[in-house]
């Protein structure tokens, strides 16, 4: 008797979007188990939200960061670390940069973007982005070698008001503490501009008590080893810097404009409701480099919370379109939003609540440890948060 072959799932992106999808489809009942395959170019998972607390040594990159073949063991999902040089539609093939190829019945695209460094002259060459652990790792080197020097004081410029300029800001002026001269350049009238009122407003304060400038309706023209030139106005001013963290922009990669699929003006891809390419049905799409509307016409927003939400959609709607049965229309369901404002100290604003303060940045703790990817995972991280202050008073009393 002739063997049925099990059907392939791509997945490209191991972000919030790529991992979690991966994860609700291993779970799913199968009568003939698929074969899944999770592709990234990196080796580890990066829980960005906590990404800060790694510059203020609060956490360690194994919490945050932990290896996707430890979090893929018995789940029976494929690991592949690989960079996607292309995809062909006609014969359902992704390509790598290594000349290999996966076939697939089901692609799912979560590969988010990447932050744009050639809007500013210097900024490729002098500024750091914030998106992954390398970029942490490279700007706490950074940071201690400007700790270790002589130089009075440490000049560090953040360009972006958003939530990740704001929460940088916060942990990197408690961490250089009275040598610190942290200054945020925002183009817009305010920081925060799409937040609520209470986070703004908090994080306003914070910032101040944090002694950290605000250069609001300011634009960066250019970028050196040692200066940062803002435009005011008509006027513009080179600054002496130490330090430029980028956190401005986001790209689609090119290997999903160059999809012959629909796109919007940002290169983002459109799909409908259930996270399906409309004219490529076995094609999935979610996260930051997706158009999302859901079922209410609310367009999904790209952030972690968004991809955290839909992938769990688009792991039944994967698993429905192979098993012959109806797709769900996702619908976002806005939970607020939450930020850190230094050590021990957060915002938090959603669902009718609002707390700030050490109440926030515990809170704000316990919701992503039970947001972290796997049982196993939550549990390790869990027990090193809870005797961390055990061993670090007994290490002060001993």
């Amino acid at each position: 008797m002739p063997t049925t072959q099990p059907a392939k799932i791509c997945i490209l992106g191991g972000g919030f979007g790529g991992l979690y999808t991966a994860l609700r489809l291993s779970q799913m009942t199968w009568t003939h188990k698929p074969e899944i395959t999770l592709v990234d170019q990196r080796d580890r998972f990066v829980f960005a939200p906590l990404l800060y607390e790694l510059l203020t040594g609060e956490l360690e990159s194994w919490e945050i960061a932990p290896e996707y073949t430890t979090l893929l063991a018995n789940t029976g999902i494929i690991f592949k670390q690989q960079q996607v040089a292309g995809i062909d539609l006609p014969t359902k093939t992704v390509q790598f940069d290594d000349a290999t190829t996966q076939t697939y019945d089901r692609l799912v695209l979560a590969m988010g973007g990447e932050t744009p460094m050639d809007i500013v002259d210097g900024a490729a060459e002098y500024a750091i982005p914030f998106r992954d652990v390398a970029d942490a790792m490279r700007v706490s080197e950074r940071l201690r070698q400007l700790e270790a020097s002589d130089a009075e004081k440490i000049r560090v410029a953040i360009v972006g008001g958003g939530y990740s300029g704001v929460e940088l800001a916060c942990k990197l002026a408690e961490r250089l503490g009275e040598r610190g001269r942290v200054r945020i350049v925002e183009r817009s009238d305010q920081i925060l501009g799409n937040s609520p009122e209470f986070n703004r407003e908090t994080a306003e304060k914070a910032l101040s008590q944090r002694s950290v400038w605000r250069d609001l309706e300011t634009t960066v023209t250019n970028i050196t080893a040692d200066t940062i030139t803002l435009k005011y106005q008509e006027s513009e001013n080179p600054i002496p810097v130490d330090l430029v963290l980028w956190t401005i922009g986001n790209r689609i990669v090119p290997v999903i404009q160059d999809l012959p699929i629909a796109h919007n003006d940002r290169g983002q891809i459109v799909v409908t409701s259930a996270m399906q390419v409309e004219a490529n049905p076995e094609i999935f799409a979610l996260g930051d480099l997706a158009e999302c509307r859901d079922e209410t016409g609310q367009l999904v927003p790209a952030t972690a919370q968004g991809a955290f939400q839909q992938a769990d959609y688009a792991g039944w709607n994967v698993w429905a379109s192979l098993t012959e049965r109806p797709l769900l229309p996702f619908r976002y369901q806005a939970l607020g939003e939450m930020m850190t404002l230094g050590m021990e100290d957060a915002t938090l604003s959603g669902l009718g609540l609002h707390l700030n303060g050490l109440p926030a940045h515990v809170a704000r703790r316990m919701i992503y440890l039970f947001r972290m990817p796997t049982l196993e995972h939550q549990v390790k991280v869990g027990i090193n948060w809870m005797t961390k202050p055990l061993v670090k008073f007994l290490q002060q009393v001993s």
